[in-house]
């Protein structure tokens, strides 16, 4: 019998701190969806069919869609166990209402996550958003939660708030007070705004309680990329769309760059110069220091039209989105070239279905190899 399931051992107890990041993008967030429901199903196969995510990762990072999907996988059901990962996907088909007001998505999230609170995630979640007051990042954080506990907020209000976008959907205002009466307003937008791919956010989080000598790290070292495993998914761009050029923006007003063509070049502009700049840092880390096979980039750089879209949730739209994510599925990883600084498919480095494959196999190992520890260690009396 190998270690029950939803028990994940920390990872001093192993070799790999392991880190799931998750883009945000709007509707489009069916494509890591895609993607994450691949991953659990090569999970399921080595580990049986109770296998989740959660039971895997000792971190969830998620921006906006990401954070959505990042709450909805660690949070607990009434069995203490991440519910089905098929609910998300129902998400995406209300992500369309000030240009939507919000308030069926609003009652969506909250009925399904109820008054679940951040601390009872099911594994460590990271979460940006932005204080449109202060004008500053507010991270919401489960490696947070002791030393200020006013952020132990709901996961509704968390994913209402990181899924804010500008012009999309309206700023999210709530209160939330610790065990001590302290009492905190928050004004939040999208995270986007900060960490539209928050995988670095996420690394900082770990590297902290490091630092702090976190005895569930301790004696890992900060900054030691050989032990982290991360996988980061992407919600497409449309880089070869080729949609904007400086011509055209040199005649743009603040209306121009808040709509033009049905899409809001600003907005896509700084979400994508933000993830791209947050893959191009890890890429480079973990290839310098000769770890690279352990950071797996997932990423389409060629929708166009409405798949681009961060909001047509037609039928026909959702429909082609999971396509987009199956296509996916099925094109060569690719790395950037530190180099030229552009994202390269690896040659002879198979499809990103392969790479999911051998990072699952990893995922398991690391889960089994940190329960054998752990009973050894219990058994020995150093635990």
């Amino acid at each position: 019998m190998g270690e029950p399931l939803g028990q994940i051992r920390p990872p001093t107890c192993g070799n790999l701190v392991t880190i799931l990041s998750i883009d945000g993008g709007g509707i489009r967030g069916i494509i890591p969806g895609v993607v994450l429901s691949y991953l659990e199903s090569q999970l399921q196969e080595l580990d049986g069919a109770d296998a989740r995510l959660a039971d895997y990762f000792d971190v969830v990072s998620g921006t906006s869609t990401g954070g959505l999907i990042a709450a909805m996988v660690t949070a607990p059901n009434k069995d203490n166990r991440p519910g089905p990962f098929a609910r998300i996907i129902d998400i995406f088909k209300v992500l369309t209402g000030p240009k939507y007001n919000g308030k069926y998505l609003h009652r969506l999230i909250k009925g399904i996550l109820g008054d679940t609170k951040l601390h009872q995630s099911l594994t460590s979640l990271v979460i940006p958003t932005f204080d449109i007051r202060n004008l500053e990042p507010t991270i919401f954080s489960t490696f947070q939660v002791t030393s200020n506990p006013v952020i132990d907020a709901p996961l509704a209000d968390i994913c209402i708030s990181t899924s804010a976008a500008p012009t999309f959907l309206p700023a999210h205002y709530f209160t939330n007070t610790d065990q001590n009466g302290n009492l905190k307003e928050f004004n939040l937008i999208d995270g986007g705004v900060a960490a539209n791919d928050p995988a670095l956010v996420a690394l900082a989080e770990v590297n902290k309680e490091m630092f702090k000598e976190n005895p569930d790290f301790y004696p890992m070292k900060p900054l030691d990329y050989g032990r982290f495993l991360v996988i980061s998914i992407g919600t497409g761009t449309r880089k070869n769309d080729h949609k904007y050029n400086a011509r055209r923006a040199a005649k743009w007003g603040l209306f121009g760059w808040l709509y033009d063509m049905g899409t809001a070049p600003l907005i896509s502009a700084f979400s994508d110069a933000s993830s791209d700049m947050v893959d191009y840092h890890l890429s480079v880390v973990f290839q310098v220091l000769r770890c690279q096979e352990n950071y797996l980039r997932i990423q389409d750089d060629t929708l166009t039209g409405t798949l681009s879209s961060v909001d047509v949730s037609t039928t026909k739209n959702l429909d082609n989105l999971v396509e987009v994510g199956e296509k996916l599925l099925k094109k060569p990883v690719s790395r950037v070239n530190i180099n030229t600084g552009r994202n390269e498919p690896i040659p002879n480095g198979g499809t990103n279905e392969e790479a999911l494959k051998k990072f699952a196999k990893m995922l398991s190992d690391e889960r089994k190899s940190r329960g054998t520890k752990f009973t050894q260690m219990q058994g020995n009396g150093s635990m």
